[in-house]
């Protein structure tokens, strides 16, 4: 009778060992699947975000080419785009997303994580351009000027922190 009480607390010993392992496995996996979730979502994010800075600097520059008439709400909104993009790129690469494909044309450049004080010099300066700009246009003029100097910004990033796909 002894024996089989020792073998049953055995057993049960083993059962619960096994549960916990299964578990603590399962935990494990799921923290791992949540951090490369993470990391997607953030690379859709920053892409989400640099996509709309293409698309608002298209909009505002098929008025400077006169194929659509001047409108100040759409300068506006793009520059409030442009703004809100200027005060997230610190947070938009962070390491995690290092090496991580994007889609697209496309990529960051593994420069912004070697060259983070010449990255933030860009975004500073990218900053500044969108604010200095946002009280001076009003019409295509004022627009096609100010936008030369925030494209500038933009050429200036992309050119060292931005990879082509080939």
């Amino acid at each position: 009778m002894v024996k089989v009480e020792i073998q049953g607390n055995r057993m049960k010993r083993s059962i619960v060992v096994a549960g916990a392992l299964v578990i603590g496995v399962g935990i494990g996996l799921g923290i791992g699947l949540g951090a490369v979730m993470a990391q997607q979502d953030q690379v859709k994010d920053t892409q989400a975000m640099m996509k709309g800075n293409g698309k608002n600097a298209g909009a505002l520059s098929v008025m400077i080419k006169g194929e659509k008439p001047y409108d100040q709400a759409t300068v506006d909104a793009a520059l409030t785009q442009f703004a809100d993009t200027a005060a997230k790129l610190p947070t938009l690469f962070p390491e995690s997303i290092k090496g991580k494909p994007f889609d697209g044309d496309y990529s960051p450049s593994s420069k912004i994580w070697e060259d983070k004080a010449g990255f933030a010099d860009h975004i500073a300066s990218f900053a500044k351009a969108v604010s200095d700009a946002k009280g001076k246009i009003k019409d295509v003029d004022t627009l096609k000027a100010e936008l030369s100097v925030i494209g500038k910004q933009c050429g200036g990033c992309h050119e060292t922190y931005r990879i082509k796909k080939t």
